[in-house]
């Protein structure tokens, strides 16, 4: 029964570590997912802040692109 168990072992550390490799891909695609939507609500509205309003309200689709950034920055 050794012998069984040490590849039984082997097989499940290999499954571990393949499972790993797995989490850290789709938590990449997720955060560049996120940062993408985030890209896609923002520019817009950035542009019609500048065309219709200013000031504070302006510092909203900067903040959106600025927290896209810091995810795609905190992946790589």
């Amino acid at each position: 029964m050794g012998m069984i168990d040490l590849l039984i072992t082997i097989a499940f550390c290999w499954l571990f570590f393949k499972a790993i490799g797995l989490a850290f891909k789709v938590a990449w695609g997720v955060a560049k997912i996120v940062a993408s939507l985030l890209f896609a609500i923002a520019v817009p509205m950035l542009v019609l802040c500048l065309i219709f309003a200013g000031g504070v309200i302006l510092l909203v689709p900067v903040a959106m692109i600025a927290i896209a950034f810091g995810i795609l920055k905190a992946c790589v």
